[in-house]
């Protein structure tokens, strides 16, 4: 899906129940207009290597899965990490 427009990547994670982790604030504003499913993990990292957003996820697990499992919020914004 990394090549797909956002509107076929929103229908598939919708349909698949999956959550959209971005670093495309353009999902976040959908999910705005459009409600959710699908929910939405912002990465406001900016221009990064891959290891940054793996290590921006890795530190932020315990908050994702309480996202994950609330049924009112839909969007979550992870900053950078700091190290």
């Amino acid at each position: 899906m990394d090549r797909g427009d956002d509107e076929g990547i929103w229908q598939y994670a919708k349909q698949k129940g999956f959550t959209i982790v971005s670093k495309d604030a353009d999902f976040i504003h959908r999910s705005f207009l459009h409600g959710f499913p699908p929910k939405v993990i912002y990465l406001a990292l900016g221009n990064c290597p891959t290891r940054a957003v793996e290590q921006t996820l890795r530190d932020n697990l315990d908050l994702i899965l309480e996202f994950q499992a609330s049924e009112e919020k839909s969007c979550l914004t992870l900053p950078p990490t700091m190290r």
